[in-house]
């Protein structure tokens, strides 16, 4: 879908649907006022006969209306509120959408001119929206017999004043290329796990990089031994898929710039291992992939905007399967850092995979790095669904990435990362356990990633929460954190 920016008169612009809000005061905007006083007040006559009140994302449909050039005027409600907040706002495009897949309309413009949006200034606001509407029309129906109807919609006007129209061109550009990034991730995590494996990861990896600023290389396992990546080794043993270090290069800054570093967990399926999880819900166990697949799909951002920026992607892959060569609970692997670790449960598997990426991304003395986790099911308890934990150890990185979480409206909340909780990964047989015990769980999962992180400056978000939704018919991975990953990229390259 296509965006364009337009300044120019409202009463002449030639569309399928004219967007205009109207509040719970029923009260229009001054170019809904500009409308009903070309159209008669007619307008006015509906929201005095009680068509429509206004509240948080009602629609009224009108057709033909007089002296105007829009084929139709969708009113659509915004609620009591002086300003929308993102989630209101998301709302509203949400009830915008689905009267354009009704109405299977090529074309519309929204008239959010005088449309105020809490703590985002016109860039930020068209932003979020433009977001929204690429986001809202994800379909994932590869394996229906019977596909969904193909939205129709290839263009969105967006209306705005003459001094704003450099900004909202910007974003626009930058909104549509953060959904693709988005699509491309949710496109990874929804794909089944019989397809979806480490090797069809690595592909994915090489096919992003054709024809463009991007290398790729793919350690196997052989690679992975000399290497001493024992612990990403040990996951692996249990699965006839071999494990993949996917190592993906972006050069868009000078050659002597340090870069900056993602770190992706690609569990392309969490059994538990030997520490089976309960079969209840483990179908959802193929998102265990969702910390590689939002670094693919951020690379896919940073691609299409050209950003002067150098970015290295580490998507750290494997299948945790149980078998008679599984790993065991009470082994003990040695690390590519050379520290040792008891493995307690092999559920905890993922920070296993993690370590030896961050061991290996010393290489590139990075100017910071951030692992992106599906990591523990206690963050879930601790935040919901709605906010990634995050944790580090140097403060300047993490107040970057909060502040990038809230531009991009996709948040995340720091947890402390003290000494005193260390203690919980003591070991009396090896250097440290991967697991803490039932306390702190989402804490103790940072403690033990960083004591392979003392060489930079480092991050972990853990998306348990917030990487996919669970049953019911909205199953389906949701492309978080790639906004917040690409507005934290966009922030340093400003």
């Amino acid at each position: 879908m296509d965006f364009l920016v337009k300044s120019s008169s409202i009463e002449t612009l030639e569309t399928s649907v004219l967007v205009l809000t109207v509040n719970e005061a029923l009260q229009l905007d001054s170019q809904g006022q500009l409308i009903d006083k070309l159209c008669g007040g007619l307008i006015s006559a509906h929201l005095k006969a009680g068509d429509i009140q206004g509240k948080l994302g009602q629609t009224l449909l009108l057709h033909n209306l007089a002296n105007l050039k829009a084929q139709r005027v969708l009113l659509v409600g915004i609620g009591k509120e002086d300003k929308l907040s993102d989630r209101n706002a998301r709302k509203t495009v949400t009830a915008i959408l689905n009267i354009f897949k009704a109405l299977s309309i090529k074309d519309a413009a929204l008239a959010f001119t005088d449309l105020q949006f809490q703590d985002r200034d016109a860039y930020a606001s068209a932003r979020l929206v433009t977001e929204c509407l690429a986001d809202g029309l994800y379909v994932f129906d590869q394996f229906k017999s019977e596909k969904a109807p193909t939205p129709k919609l290839a263009q969105i006007i967006l209306m705005c004043n003459p001094d704003q129209e450099t900004a909202v061109t910007k974003a626009c550009k930058e909104g549509k290329a953060i959904a693709t990034g988005m699509a491309f991730t949710r496109d990874l995590g929804n794909m089944p796990p019989n397809i979806c494996n480490p090797r069809y990861l690595a592909e994915q990896a090489k096919e992003l990089a054709a024809n463009n600023k991007l290398t790729v290389e793919v350690l196997e396992e052989e690679q992975l031994k000399e290497l001493g990546a024992g612990a990403l080794l040990a996951v692996a043993q249990g699965s006839d898929q071999p494990p993949r270090l996917i190592v993906m290069s972006y050069q868009g800054g000078q050659d002597n710039e340090q870069p900056y570093v993602l770190v992706g967990k690609g569990i392309t399926f969490d059994s538990g291992g030997i520490s089976l999880k309960p079969g209840a819900g483990m179908d959802e166990m193929k998102y265990d992939m969702g910390g590689a697949a939002s670094v693919l799909g951020t690379l896919k951002t940073v691609l299409d905007l050209e950003l002067p920026i150098n970015v290295i992607g580490v998507l750290t892959c494997a299948e945790n399967m149980p078998s008679g060569g599984a790993t065991r609970p009470g082994d003990i692997v040695t690390t590519m850092s050379g520290q040792t670790v008891e493995i307690l449960n092999t559920d905890a598997e993922g920070r296993l995979v993690l370590c030896d990426a961050l061991t290996y991304v010393e290489r590139f003395n990075p100017q910071a790095v951030i692992n992106i986790a599906t990591l523990t099911g206690a963050c879930i308890v601790a935040l919901g669904s709605n906010t990634s934990g995050l944790m580090g150890n140097n403060p300047e990185l993490i107040e970057r990435l909060l502040s990038a979480g809230k531009q991009a409206s996709d948040a995340a909340w720091e947890l402390p990362l003290f000494d005193d909780y260390q203690e919980q990964l003591d070991s009396p047989f090896a250097d440290i356990a991967n697991i803490g015990g039932p306390k702190a769980g989402t804490i103790t999962a940072g403690c033990f990633l960083s004591r392979f992180t003392k060489a930079y400056p480092w991050a972990h978000l853990d998306i348990a929460g917030t990487a996919w939704i669970s049953g019911g018919k909205e199953k389906g991975a949701t492309g978080r954190p790639v906004p917040l990953l690409s507005q934290y990229l966009l922030d340093q390259v400003q």
